[in-house]
């Protein structure tokens, strides 16, 4: 992967490369639970119409990852959601950067000094990533997965420095 990497917001042209990124249902449902596989333009976009700061990373003039914001209201947090990075950019660090700006882009909309994120016990991946980036478990959630199967997902949360 290419070491010219930067964030930009989502544009309507990027729907379609987002939406390739999960590669079968299981990771849909990591990356999206709430989208039914194969992610289309359409559950992308009204997604996107309700988050803030819908964001992508373009790596080599390629994109390569994407998130949003959420806030819970009354709570102090700004929650980032639909973490997807395209198959062939993840382990480059690509993910570490998107949740980065991610944290940049929530101290600047919502002046946040915490974050929150989410992430299934099946994940692995993720679950090491976020530990790595500093988020630390604070409550678990029984949920069922896209074939009814009982599953964990593990809230994780980050205090921020104020500047």
């Amino acid at each position: 992967m290419s070491r010219v990497r930067f964030h930009r917001p989502v544009t309507a042209q990027d729907f379609s490369v987002v939406c390739s990124f999960a590669q079968n249902e299981e990771e849909l449902f990591y990356l999206f639970p709430t989208a039914t596989y194969p992610l289309t333009t359409d559950q992308l976009a009204r997604t996107v119409a309700q988050r803030s700061a819908p964001t992508v990373v373009e790596d080599g003039g390629r994109v390569v990852a994407f998130a949003d914001l959420f806030r819970v209201k009354y709570s102090g947090y700004t929650n980032i959601g639909n973490v997807m990075v395209a198959p062939h950019a993840r382990g480059c660090g690509v993910g570490s950067y998107l949740i980065e700006q991610m944290i940049a882009l929530a101290q600047a909309t919502f002046g946040t000094h915490k974050v929150r994120i989410s992430c299934f016990s099946r994940n692995t991946a993720g679950l090491l990533l976020y530990s790595k980036l500093g988020f630390v478990p604070y409550a678990l959630e029984e949920r069922t997965d896209w074939q009814g199967e009982r599953v964990a997902l593990l809230h994780l949360r980050k205090s921020l420095r104020t500047r």
